[in-house]
């Protein structure tokens, strides 16, 4: 059994790490050894931070400056006789603690609720056989299959790569998928750059692949950002600020008043229990009973808002907080789109296509110079929309409430399509695939080839500049033409 999990792991060849974790590529663990990491390394979970219970969430409805000096102003109510005030007070309070109670209570048991749902299963092998298991039973040296559609369940250094890409903007934030390699890498390279890497908590989008698991739970790298992530002090939001600076105000205005006005009506004679009763009274009704309750309802609406749009807030005051933002700094454009694209232009050899419509949408227009026009009567830009639509494996929502599945260009593609009335499964009726080359990182291109009246059309897309330089016509109005070098220059330029 390995004495240390192994440092850099993408800088060392696939032999040394087999060798440093003493396990087969063809075998696996045993079921002894797989007991043994077990023991040694623990479960391949990340610390869950501590559950508030109930009454911690209960309580903490109660702790702000200004819900306190209500609290204390029903209390001196009821002391002096006020009864009528105070059990008008304590029900702002009470209802106020109850809002805030139970949204908050929902949106932890929703979270709580969404972690079962989340458990990730793996392909291992162990004892020469592929088992199935869940994630958290994953030890350092496991050997773990991976294919389209895997949740990655820990850190892993890759030992084939049959065009892998993994969608890694949970970790870094690259809205694009990243094409995986087994090769060795520099030790120096940066996070985003470990190709042979795959980490826990990402998703395979494509291909297949193998590797050896390097580290588990709270050593991988989604481990490192929960750990830093529970050493953040928690911090009051502003609205907390401000209610505790208002608090603070009020319980110096409005006690230094009292106290003034029962001083000064007892200096000119007025009866000493007359005067405090009024003093208490100027006190009762300068404290804003009512100002708790709009705060917490108004952040209750907030929060059901912020539901309705797939978004758990597990306390609060939160709301407010995220509501406080006026300037983001993000350095990764998946940080702050949706993660999709859209065809806006065709640059075609004579004009310019604009197409309207946003997103995944499968209605938009067509216009030349803006004028709209039928893309089944433009051989070019029909033949143009055919070609990205064929050349892909992506596939757009069947109904409403369902999701497009693929890479993004490959869906912005079909969408276009779609929006010219070419639909995929129409077109593959018609062409039907034959074979696929899957897009390479060394030629940079992606091809389909499709039988075509007893001959085979091929669909190419890819870099422009890589599939520009293997061009040898152009199709233009006036038909074929030769593709020369400069032309060439110009459309890379």
């Amino acid at each position: 059994m390995p004495e240390k999990i192994i440092k850099n792991p993408w800088s060392k060849s696939v032999e040394s790490i087999l060798s440093s974790l003493d396990v087969s590529e063809d075998k696996g663990l045993s079921k002894k050894e797989v007991k043994e990491r077990r023991k040694k390394y623990g479960y391949n979970k990340l610390k869950e931070s501590k559950k508030k219970s109930g009454w911690e969430i209960l309580i903490d409805q109660f702790t702000s400056l200004i819900v306190l000096v209500l609290i204390a102003t029903v209390i001196v109510s009821f002391l002096f006789g006020q009864n009528i005030e105070g059990f008008a007070i304590l029900a702002v309070v009470l209802v106020n603690g109850a809002i805030g109670f139970f949204t908050e209570f929902k949106a932890v048991k929703s979270m709580e609720s969404l972690k079962e749902l989340t458990k990730v299963k793996a392909n291992v092998k162990r004892n020469g056989n592929v088992k199935q298991i869940t994630a958290d039973k994953i030890v350092p040296g496991d050997i773990v299959l991976l294919e389209g559609g895997d949740i990655v369940s820990a850190d892993i250094r890759l030992i084939e790569s049959n065009k892998l890409q993994v969608d890694e903007s949970p970790l870094t934030g690259e809205s694009v998928p990243v094409t995986k390699t087994s090769d060795v890498l520099d030790e120096k390279i940066d996070l985003a750059d470990r190709k042979n890497m795959v980490f826990k908590g990402t998703a395979v989008t494509k291909g297949s692949g193998a590797g050896i698991v390097v580290t588990t739970g709270m050593k991988t790298e989604l481990g490192n950002i929960s750990e830093l992530v529970d050493e953040a002090e928690e911090q009051v939001t502003p609205l907390e600020k401000r209610l505790d600076v208002l608090g603070r105000k009020l319980i110096w205005l409005t006690f230094g008043l009292a106290i003034a006005v029962g001083i000064i009506g007892y200096i000119r004679g007025k009866e000493l229990m007359l005067m405090i009763e009024t003093a208490v009274a100027l006190a009762i009704a300068a404290i804003p009973e009512g100002l708790p309750i709009v705060a917490t309802v108004a952040l209750a609406r907030g929060m059901l808002l912020m539901a309705e749009k797939n978004t758990l807030i597990n306390k609060l005051a939160s709301v407010e907080t995220l509501g406080a933002a006026n300037r983001l700094c993000v350095d990764k454009t998946g940080t702050l789109t949706e993660n999709q694209m859209t065809v806006r232009y065709f640059l075609l050899p004579d004009n310019k296509v604009e197409i309207t419509g946003e997103g995944f949408e499968t209605e938009g227009e067509f216009k030349i110079e803006g004028e709209e026009v039928d893309p089944n009567d433009h051989s070019i830009l029909k033949e143009s929309l055919e070609i990205g639509v064929l050349c892909n494996n992506a596939a757009l929502p069947e109904e409403e409430d369902s999701d497009a599945v693929g890479d993004p260009l490959e869906i912005a593609l079909l969408a276009a399509g779609a929006k010219a009335g070419l639909h995929r499964e129409e077109l593959l009726e018609k062409q039907p695939e034959e074979k696929e080359v899957a897009f390479d990182t060394d030629v940079m291109m992606m091809a389909t080839f499709h039988k075509k009246e007893n001959k085979y059309k091929v669909a190419i897309k890819g870099a422009p500049e890589k599939v520009i330089k293997k061009c040898t016509k152009i199709i233009t109005k006036e038909g074929s033409k030769e593709f020369s070098e400069d032309a060439k220059n110009e459309w890379i330029r």
